[in-house]
């Protein structure tokens, strides 16, 4: 009797005794909840193939909770685990002639760096734990308190930074930086709406609310002003739109559209077009806006293929500007050489190669796009900040993800971590991440 009741819902015709014995095979056998209706299109096998994390048109259907039937994706754990021991060796070795003569205790900067790592292995233990999914009804409110930060940060004797940039918020004795919980919390949120079915593929319901959020947390961000996190949060935007499944065609005009917007904010204000001017060319004006860039190559030319060793370089002695902090991948440059700085962005490979895959076997869409939009994030910042380093950018303040001296980055970066693993303690097969 089952037989024969698959057999008829399957749509085909013919004796149903014939139609049972066909569908007892194994290789005739569907899955269920599966259709004989016709394939897909053409034009969705681009998106399909992405991620698999948006069915265009299809209906949604509550899902069950994902089970954890995997263990955690160690890969990934050793990789940042050995970005950060590099992390706190080099910003030592960087800072400890500045904290000596500033605060008279060479191991300044070290000490707030272990205690920020010791906040984030909580937050990344938290984060591997917590049932991932339950975050989709907690987008709006993360959303909401992430904007409501960075307002916060804009309110005169409040936010604090270098010269006019306001940046900070003193929390409690601790520094924190809105800008880096805005970047977790807009990629939860765009990760929950984008994996609605048919919502990347729709421009009125998918694309344009999600271009119309961004531009309004840009505008934020560009009053502190941070320009090289408003490039990091209009990537991961992007890569979500993407990954999603969003049409390419879309993109395309909404990078041409952007365009001008860009080059607007860069030559509205004068000191970020004379920089944008002396990544052109640094030698042009060597005391003022292309000092950075033009220390930072000394530091890498410096040390050569195999550095000059740990602790032995000369560019961190008052020449080579923010040298715990964004410039931190030049020091590592002329202490450890070209070797050191290849081994490095192979590892940051790495971490987008298990990041990427842990988001390909996901048990669910909204888990698929959450660890694809944390490894985006992840990354995009890194290339940014060698760019800058390696003068292939114009200089942005946005630090190396867990090697620049920062609290703020290292414990948000470990709490990207932490859910990135915990999407993949729940697979959409038992079959572990190799």
């Amino acid at each position: 009797m089952t037989s024969r009741r698959r057999g008829n819902s399957s749509g085909s015709t013919g004796p149903s005794v014939s139609t049972s014995r066909r569908n007892s095979s194994p290789t005739a056998r569907r899955p269920a909840g599966s259709s004989a209706g016709p394939a897909r299109s053409t034009k969705d096998e681009g998106a399909r193939r992405r991620l698999s994390a948006v069915r265009p048109g299809g209906r949604s259907k509550p899902q069950r909770p994902p089970l954890r039937n995997s263990g955690p994706d160690f890969g990934l754990l050793f990789a940042v685990a050995s970005l950060i021991g590099i992390g706190l060796v080099i910003i030592y070795s960087g800072s400890w002639t500045r904290t000596y003569l500033g605060f008279g205790d060479q191991f300044y900067y070290l000490r707030r760096q272990l205690l920020w790592l010791g906040i984030g292995l909580v937050g990344m233990f938290v984060a591997a734990n917590f049932p991932y999914w339950r975050l989709r009804s907690l987008a709006y409110p993360i959303l909401a308190v992430s904007l409501v930060l960075l307002l916060v940060v804009l309110i005169p004797g409040v936010g604090y930074g270098p010269s006019e940039t306001k940046r900070w918020v003193n929390v409690a004795g601790f520094n924190l930086q809105p800008s880096e919980f805005l970047k977790l919390g807009l990629t939860i949120f765009l990760a929950s709406l984008l994996s609605q079915p048919g919502r990347a593929r729709s421009l009125w319901r998918g694309v344009l609310p999600v271009v119309a959020l961004a531009a309004a947390v840009l505008v934020l961000i560009m009053l502190q002003p941070d320009l090289g996190t408003a490039f990091a949060v209009a990537g991961t935007v992007m890569a979500l739109l993407f990954l999603s499944g969003a049409r390419v065609w879309q993109l395309v005009l909404l990078i041409a559209a952007a365009a001008p917007v860009l080059l607007y904010a860069i030559f509205s204000a004068e000191y970020r077009a004379r920089r944008f001017l002396a990544f052109l060319d640094p030698w042009a004006d060597p005391l003022d806006t292309g000092f950075h860039i033009i220390q930072s190559l000394f530091s890498l030319g410096s040390g050569g293929f195999l550095g000059l060793g740990l602790g032995q370089g000369k560019q961190k002695y008052f020449y080579l500007p923010e040298q715990h902090t964004d410039f931190i991948f030049a020091v590592l440059g002329e202490e450890l050489g070209f070797l050191g700085t290849v081994a490095v962005v192979l590892i940051f490979g790495y971490v987008a190669w298990r990041g990427y895959q842990v988001a390909l076997r996901a048990a669910d869409p909204f888990g698929s796009l959450l660890a694809a939009g944390l490894t985006s994030m992840i990354v995009l910042q890194a290339i940014i900040n060698v760019g800058v380093v390696t003068a292939s950018l114009p200089v942005t303040g946005i630090p190396l993800p867990f090697i620049s001296f920062g609290g703020s980055s290292l414990l948000f970066s470990m709490t990207a971590v932490g859910l990135i693993v915990n999407v993949s303690r729940h697979q959409a097969t038992a079959r572990r991440i190799r």
